[in-house]
């Protein structure tokens, strides 16, 4: 079966009745974490941008305190995964001042993790791909907060952070 176009979508829902897209809409919720995180997030969090930022950034923190630190293995894994889980944030949101400001903040826990961990070189490359994400947001941003986000962006260089190969 091949799903409808985006357009034909939006025509359908317009022909139906408040109710109809209530009862729809829950049911999409009841299939998909993802999407039951969407639609909480657009009905509850949306309107305080500043406020969804900060609970991101303490599930950040909180990802950072439970990481494994014993070997460069569990490091990496984890912090692949307080990636995804902050790049679902990024997408539910669709901002780029919100993008910019989880990514600096991870590349900054990323810089505390100390010199073991930041000296390997798949942990260096995650952090310059984050780092060139920040970079690409930044073009497309006013030039006010161009140049505040840039500030916090020239802090985060790590010395001799450099690839190893």
């Amino acid at each position: 079966m091949k799903a409808a176009s985006v357009s034909d979508v939006k025509k359908e829902l317009r022909l139906k009745s408040e109710d109809e897209l209530a009862e729809l809409l829950m049911r999409m919720v009841k299939y998909k974490k993802e999407n039951k995180e969407l639609i909480s997030y657009l009905l509850f969090d949306a309107e305080d941008e500043s406020q969804y930022v900060n609970d991101i950034k303490l599930e950040i923190d909180l990802a950072f305190d439970e990481m494994n630190k014993s070997t460069i293995y569990f490091i990496k894994k984890s912090l692949r995964k307080v990636l995804r889980t902050a790049n679902k944030h990024i997408k539910f949101s669709g901002q780029r001042t919100t993008e910019v400001a989880i990514l600096l903040y991870f590349c900054k826990k990323i810089t505390e993790l100390g010199r073991s961990a930041t000296s390997n070189v798949s942990v260096q490359l995650i952090y310059h791909r984050q780092i060139q994400k920040i970079e690409k947001a930044l073009a497309g941003m006013h030039e006010d907060l161009r140049f505040d986000f840039t500030n916090d962006l020239n802090e985060l260089n790590l010395p001799n952070f450099e690839y190893g190969y």
